[in-house]
């Protein structure tokens, strides 16, 4: 689609897709129910594609499938597509690549909202209304709270989705936009920043978000005692913020201000209680007064603390009141260190972090098919013929000064039909015409072996990233057929996709870029990595991998 293409109000309403990240949970059923009876009409039409998202880490483990949950929309099946459980960044990401590159927009929902029947004629009336320069359109969020008594900590956390600032649960982007920035940043493994990180870069790109009339119900899941302290972990995403937006990052996120500062206090004065005690026990001179004087300042922050969260919550009497106050007494002392503890986690993972979406360090290739021509279970090094432009492709990439690797399935070794010393002579063979690659990844195993490490599984991306000193997501793996596509994308990686003749159709429909050949693809990963200007684009409609191959 051209960057310039803008809303024709002539050619009617514009043409949508809904993508919806899921783990499974049985609210999808509801929310799914809800699109199944949204008002449609000539003016206000239904999506032309409706995409869940598996993100179940492993969905064929003894564990349901989504699609029998799926109801037909207009004449049209809702698509269940496969995740890999790296969170709904990489989930969202995953859906939209899957819709036709011919359709305008694409709205996210969450899987725990409920649509009200006039929102697909609301949505077309906030879609009309955006001018070319609008990004995005974000819908309204209403959390129903109880009546009968006050709100419980986590109920207000919900709530607090109301006021929140591009906030995915619904939020409608442009496909052209979501091209320009890379889409989400797949760093964020949880819903926390994601969203936020996305709205920074698609504002600094030159596009407005506006906020919609639309509006979505957002019921509060059921929770456990202990989510308040779970969702410190974003602490590790506002470090990933800050190391990607600079300090003023809630500014220009409009992000509300957290509690922090005031967890560190605790932190620190729960360490010098504990360091005087040890100092008691050691018999160090003044570490009463050290623990005496940490544990008091403790105990003064918790206490302040706990009434803060307690005091728009339930009262006694009211229905709910012991469990909240427990709920509250246990989390408000293990909250200030667990929060510290993510965020001083995050600096660390991320004190290297470059910005979204990154460069190429190196790539990975399938070896039969793409580096060399396929002879099934070949053990002699003498049938190793290279495909065309092979060592041509390689040495470019070295030149380039990215590191190189091959990810082979050798199934033939645990068939018995080819020993390991006979794939390492073929290997070695392959090093020999096409220049030392820097590590070799070979899975011996059989498809019945339930290994991790044979493609479509990541084990042998996550090794070879390893292996060359790099993260995942600077690895794009090269290959020919669908578990290629499917290997690198559960490890967080890229692909490009060279079919042969034995790609299956669908696997060249799903792949998010293809290439047709060899050099072709070395192009296309070397102009991601800034080293060439080739010319050479990416299929603007190619889509992600669905289905493993094997």
């Amino acid at each position: 689609m051209s960057a310039t293409t803008i809303l024709d109000t002539a050619r009617g309403p514009a043409a949508y897709a809904i993508v919806i990240p899921s783990v499974g949970r049985p609210s999808l059923d509801r929310l799914l129910d809800t699109v199944a009876a949204l008002e449609t009409d000539a003016a206000a039409p239904p999506p032309v594609d409706v995409v869940v998202v598996d993100d179940r880490r492993e969905p064929d483990a003894g564990t349901e499938p989504l699609a029998p949950l799926a109801p037909t929309l207009s004449g049209r099946p809702v698509r269940v597509v496969r995740g890999h459980g790296r969170g709904p960044a990489a989930a969202r990401n995953r859906g939209w690549r899957a819709v036709d590159d011919a359709v305008e927009w694409i709205a996210f929902l969450d899987d725990d909202v409920e649509l009200p029947a006039d929102w697909a004629r609301r949505l077309a009336a906030d879609l009309a209304a955006c001018t070319p320069d609008v990004g995005a359109t974000q819908g309204r969020i209403t959390v129903p709270l109880p009546l009968h008594r006050r709100p419980t900590d986590w109920e207000r956390n919900t709530a607090s989705l109301q006021d929140a600032d591009w906030a995915t649960a619904d939020m409608a982007y442009r496909r052209r936009v979501l091209e320009c920035v890379g889409g989400l940043d797949e760093r964020f493994p949880r819903a926390y920043r994601e969203d936020a990180d996305l709205a920074v870069r698609v504002r600094r790109a030159g596009h407005r978000l506006v906020r919609g009339e639309r509006t979505i119900l957002h019921p509060v899941r059921p929770a456990d005692d202990w989510v308040s302290q779970r969702v410190q972990a974003g602490n590790a995403d506002n470090a990933l913020m800050r190391r990607l937006h600079g300090p003023r990052w809630r500014h220009e996120a409009q992000a509300p201000g957290g509690a922090f500062a005031w967890h560190v206090t605790t932190t620190a004065a729960a360490a010098t209680a504990l360091a005087g005690t040890a100092g008691i026990v050691a018999g160090v001179r003044g570490a009463g007064w050290l623990a005496g004087a940490g544990a008091l300042g403790w105990a003064a922050l918790y206490r302040r603390f706990l009434v803060e969260r307690m005091a728009p919550g339930p009262r006694p009497g009211e229905p709910g009141f012991r469990a909240e106050l427990r709920r509250m007494a246990l989390t408000s002392a293990t909250i200030p260190p667990a929060a510290v503890w993510h965020r001083v986690r995050g600096w660390a993972r991320h004190r290297t972090t470059e910005p979204w979406p990154v460069r190429p360090r190196a790539v990975l290739f399938d070896r039969d098919g793409t580096l060399v021509h396929d002879v099934p279970y070949n053990g002699d090094p003498v049938r190793v013929v290279p495909v065309d432009g092979a060592a041509e492709a390689v040495a470019r990439v070295r030149a380039a000064g990215l590191k190189t690797a091959v990810v082979s399935n050798q199934s033939g070794i645990a068939r018995g039909l080819v020993s390991r010393e006979q794939v390492d002579a073929v290997n070695a063979r392959v090093d020999e015409l096409l220049g030392p690659f820097d590590s070799w990844q070979v899975c011996p195993h059989g498809p019945a072996d339930s290994c991790a490490c044979r493609k479509p599984r990541p084990g042998m991306v996550l090794a070879a990233a390893a292996s060359l000193g790099v993260r995942p997501e600077h690895c794009v793996l090269i290959g020919d057929i669908g578990a290629d596509v499917e290997a690198a994308q559960a490890a967080g990686a890229r692909s490009v996709l060279v079919p042969t003749e034995v790609t299956r159709a669908a696997e060249v429909t799903d792949a998010p870029v293809t290439a047709p050949d060899l050099p072709t693809a070395v192009d296309l990963v070397l102009r991601l990595a800034g080293s060439t200007s080739t010319g050479t684009e990416a299929p603007a409609g190619a889509r992600d991998g669905e289905r493993s191959s094997t």
